[in-house]
């Protein structure tokens, strides 16, 4: 409990320039949410490290009061109470937003925002109880014996450390105002390891629907936030069971697969999530981790031999492009994400051992994927059959080394035809068009099977399949 203390003192330093001009004017001043919850844990500070404030002030006396200690001044949310900050004495981002409090309007769903004078209200606005606490950093600054300094009045704390997420009022209320809320649960619910409330999942079960009034940016914002977290599988369980997943990643309760009798197979919505948290906290790794498999419903096939899927990667990376394309990922992260989801299989086509010609072409296919490549390639082996898993993880061993053996002999970041389109037109006297792209793929074969060539070599090759072709 004292180092607890001791991190809301250090937060309280930080505000010392904000306070201290809030309290010469009369005014109250507040942390609130991320800033003291992180505190209290003792979680290190995130490079976008930022706190938020609240207070009595309304937003004119709030935009006058810091203007006199920040260096810069955004004032976007000042419709909403909220203006921004960077302190000048310590370079830390404050946001300060007035009190506020909420009437709802019978029969609608919007409620009417306005400026409030009651600290205990503005925190039953929060979503989740670990965010509505609050820190006076005016009491702690000046270290007024025998004031309270953290206001709880929802027994945040407590959920704090007992790891459970509950709303301080009505869940229901709570996602009617911003339906965006049950996604930020599933967020917070796997950053910090917690319990998700009965009431919050069954509000958040019956409200699925609404999800659907906000925007896809938004939405597309928190499953990131959520990928990123250390076990995101308990969020994105959440989303499954709510129905929040229906709304905007519908492939993904496709994967829960009914399970045949006879020719079993593994529960392709439990090893996803196995997957995504094995791999590293990477945007673009973890994306192709949640995809990866999800063409399998669309090829599941039964025979004799068992339960198949065959091409599943090739369907998967098409729904992909889609998937991603409906929630609005910029095009680059697309293309990198379908092509992962592409050839997360790739690995296991060469039984029969790496030839160099092997090696090329996977290098090649890959291209600055490689890496992620092959991590998504180990992270899919999720087998509990120990040899199995050692097998696998001696093949990976394996094709690394011999990625290695080859690198150590050409650049394989240049894996180009030995000509490029101007000499190849220069030399078979052709103008642009789709023969220039067939001689480019014939010296791009011999540069995959015997690796780097001379132009000169590579010139007289190519006239003489140019012959071959019926030209002269």
């Amino acid at each position: 409990m004292e180092q607890a203390h001791g991190r809301l003192v250090e937060l309280a330093d930080l505000a010392r320039p904000l306070a201290r001009v809030f309290a010469d004017e009369g005014f109250s001043l507040y942390a609130v949410g991320g800033s003291v919850r992180d505190a209290l844990l003792g979680e290190p500070r995130r490079e976008d490290f930022e706190i938020d404030f609240t207070t009595n002030a309304r937003p004119d006396d709030v935009a006058r009061l810091m203007a006199r200690v920040c260096t810069t001044l955004w004032e976007q949310g000042r419709a909403f109470g909220t203006l921004g900050g960077v302190i000048r004495s310590n370079g830390v981002k404050a946001e300060v937003t007035t009190f506020r409090s909420e009437a709802y309007v019978d029969h609608s769903r919007k409620p009417a925002v306005e400026w409030g004078d009651s600290l205990e209200v503005d925190l039953s606005r929060r979503d989740f109880t670990i965010n509505a606490l609050a820190l006076d950093v005016i009491a702690l600054a000046d270290e007024t014996p025998g004031v309270q300094t953290l206001f709880d009045y929802h027994h945040g704390f407590v959920d704090l450390f007992e790891r459970r997420l509950r709303t301080p009022t009505d869940p229901v209320r709570l996602f009617q105002d911003d339906p965006l809320r049950m996604l930020r649960a599933a967020r917070f619910a796997a950053r910090f390891d917690l319990s998700i409330d009965e009431s919050l999942e069954a509000a958040a079960t019956a409200m699925a629907e609404s999800l659907t009034k906000v925007s896809v940016e938004r939405i597309r914002g928190e499953l990131d936030l959520l990928l990123l977290t250390t076990r995101p599988s308990i969020g994105l369980d959440f989303i499954v069971r709510t129905g929040l997943a229906d709304q905007f990643v519908p492939e993904l309760p496709r994967l829960q697969l009914e399970q045949d009798p006879i020719h079993q197979h593994k529960d392709v919505l439990k090893h996803t999530w196995a997957v995504v948290d094995k791999t590293s906290p990477n945007l673009t790794l973890r994306l192709a981790a949640l995809f990866h498999d999800i063409g399998k419903p669309n090829t599941r096939a039964i025979s004799d031999e068992g339960v198949t899927f065959r091409f599943h990667e090739i369907v998967g990376a098409k729904l992909t492009r889609k998937r991603m394309t409906a929630l609005k990922y910029p095009q680059a992260m697309i293309d990198d994400v379908r092509t992962l989801v592409e050839l997360h299989l790739r690995f296991h086509t060469y039984k029969m051992g790496w030839s160099d010609r092997a090696v090329r072409r996977y290098v090649r296919d890959a291209g600055h994927l490689l890496n992620e490549l092959n991590e998504l390639t180990r992270c899919d082996a999720t087998t509990r059959n120990l040899r199995k898993a050692a097998t696998f993880a001696k093949r990976m061993d394996e094709l690394e080394i011999r990625i290695e053996e080859v690198r150590a002999n050409e650049d394989l970041s240049r894996l180009r035809p030995a000509l490029d389109g101007v000499a190849v037109m220069a030399l078979l006297q052709i103008p642009p068009g789709p023969v220039v792209g067939r001689a480019l793929d014939f010296l791009m074969e011999i540069r995959l099977d015997e690796g780097e060539i001379d132009p000169v070599d590579a010139a007289q090759r190519l006239s003489a399949w140019w012959a071959e072709q019926g030209q002269t």
